[in-house]
């Protein structure tokens, strides 16, 4: 069974009785409030052109869906429904008590000799992380020299080879995770982060991952309110609780 599927498998055992009350798809981000007021996040990912203005065909019908209808979205190869049906999720995962607010690199543990291969560019953690191993290899879509960051087309030479292994949760969105997970077999360590992490360690453990981090919605009102005018990490400050816990 695929990754996402599981996710969903699981979503779905939570899902019954509940709805979706408010479903907002911002630039940067996916947020999802539930009747029961738990909000969960996932990102927007921008992958492709839209034939028209329109790119949810069924806008203005997807607030007071049940959460049962949406959940399987996370399936979807469209990145866009793909974000709702994992902001769903994330809305309807209780986070474990084993989850902390740790910083990502306390509960990563890293040595000089490691190779380090991050998906997705992490900006706080690059410097940090820099100074603690012998190399870091950063892989995005799109080259950027400038900033040093590869293409994803240099991962199955250089990620087999990385002793730690960082993937971005939008490898979820765009279903790249499964390929990534299994170029990082041999990794003592993977670590699964962003917004769009679902705190299912039972799940990622059995894939080889050994630490999530993700974030905790404890002020709903006030990310619906910055994923509708734009806003992303930064503006989640105060509304969100940064958590990790190793799997």
């Amino acid at each position: 069974m695929l990754l996402n599927d599981e996710i969903v498998k699981h979503g779905l055992e939570l899902a019954a009785g509940h709805t979706a009350i408010d479903i907002r798809i911002g630039l940067g981000y996916t947020a999802v409030l539930l009747d029961d007021g738990r909000c969960g996040l996932a990102y927007t990912l921008h992958e492709k052109e839209y034939e028209s203005c329109c790119v949810m065909p069924d806008a203005g019908k997807l607030a007071g869906r049940r959460a049962a209808e949406l959940a399987p979205w996370a399936k979807s190869t469209d990145a866009t429904a793909c974000a709702v049906g994992l902001a769903v999720i994330n809305a309807l995962v209780r986070t474990p008590d084993t989850a902390v607010t740790s910083d990502v690199l306390d509960l990563l543990p890293v040595t000089p000799d490691d190779t380090v291969g991050m998906i997705g560019y992490f900006g706080p953690l690059v410097e940090p992380i820099k100074k603690r191993v012998r190399a870091l290899h950063i892989f995005e879509r799109r080259a950027m020299p400038e900033y040093e960051i590869l293409p994803e087309s240099a991962t199955p030479e250089l990620l087999p080879k990385c002793q730690v292994v960082i993937l971005s949760a939008t490898t979820l969105l765009n279903h790249t995770i499964e390929g990534l997970l299994e170029l990082s077999r041999t990794a003592r360590e993977i670590a699964l982060l962003g917004p769009s992490t679902p705190f299912l360690p039972e799940i990622f453990k059995l894939r080889g991952v050994t630490m999530l981090s993700g974030l905790e919605v404890v002020d709903p009102p006030q990310i619906l309110r910055i994923v509708s005018e734009g806003g992303g990490t930064r503006q989640f400050t105060g509304a969100v609780r940064k958590l990790s816990l190793r799997c």
